[in-house]
């Protein structure tokens, strides 16, 4: 649908985590008027509407991802499933009434319990502020193959983590500055760089708000399958653990990345 140059600036200005949310509610009420074209009256109806029923808005979680599955050059994994799958897992967990049960006064956006997938390390869906964000991962890995030493690999690094030594005939990987992208794998023509594995990177405990941190880093590189896991694991944990307006950065520093790994993986 068409948007006209005052509805999309007076959209512009709606928070990211919520963004994608808003643009089909205005949307959906520019349809039930009957236009077919978004206005800055649609805004501002959805906006009031929004203001007085929050918590019908309210789903319990959100889930937002990059656009790495739709054809993205610097994807490094495309696992077009794996939303489909975290939202099932936490739709089975019916977050929504167990927040209201523990939360004084009506649900808003902020309570949620919030996902991130980006599928490489640009990070554009932002995971590192989330309660659990996903970050897609190659890991490279230098085989006998003979090197041409074209040099396509350290063209590609960003992070100048891959170099020749002198009088070596193979590429060196600094696995210390590698953000695990996979740029050097896709550039190499002769496999002397391959995928040593695929995943997930995953960090948890991320937050906006008044004290924001950073999301810690869980260690390894996790399947997709291990994944949606380790998510409806940590928002099991921020339902039974998580006190109030507690967020589950807040609950992390309370009882201790060390606590959390244990409890994740006996899930």
């Amino acid at each position: 649908m068409k948007w006209t140059p005052e509805a999309e600036k007076a959209v512009s200005r709606v928070p990211f985590f919520v963004k994608r949310r808003v643009r089909k509610r205005v949307e959906e009420e520019a349809a039930r008027s009957g236009s077919h074209e978004v206005r800055l009256e649609h805004v501002t109806a959805c906006r009031e509407r929004f203001l007085r029923n929050q918590e019908d808005e309210v789903r319990g979680f959100q889930i937002e991802t990059c656009f790495g599955t739709g054809g993205c050059p610097n994807a490094a994994v495309a696992d077009e499933g794996l939303a489909d799958a975290i939202e099932k897992g936490l739709s089975a967990l019916d977050i929504k009434s167990r927040l209201r049960a523990k939360i004084q006064g009506p649900l808003k956006m902020h309570h949620e319990f919030r996902v991130s997938i980006s599928q490489c390390p640009n990070a554009c869906s932002r995971p590192q502020i989330v309660d659990v964000g996903l970050i897609g991962a190659r890991i490279p890995q230098v085989t006998e193959e003979a090197c041409k030493e074209c040099m396509g690999c350290v063209e590609a690094c960003r992070e100048k983590a891959v170099s020749f030594r002198e009088k070596s005939l193979f590429p060196v990987i600094d696995h210390d500055r590698c953000l695990s992208c996979g740029a050097c794998i896709s550039a190499c023509p002769t496999g002397t760089i391959t995928e040593k594995a695929a995943g997930y990177r995953i960090l948890v405990g991320g937050k906006l708000g008044r004290h924001p941190r950073l999301g810690s880093k869980l260690p390894g590189i996790f399947s997709p399958e291990d994944v949606d896991r380790i998510v409806s694991a940590c928002a099991g944990i921020f339902l039974a653990e998580g006190t109030g307006d507690e967020r589950f950065g807040d609950l992390m520093e309370r009882l201790g990345m060390d606590r959390l790994i244990a409890a994740v993986r006996r899930q």
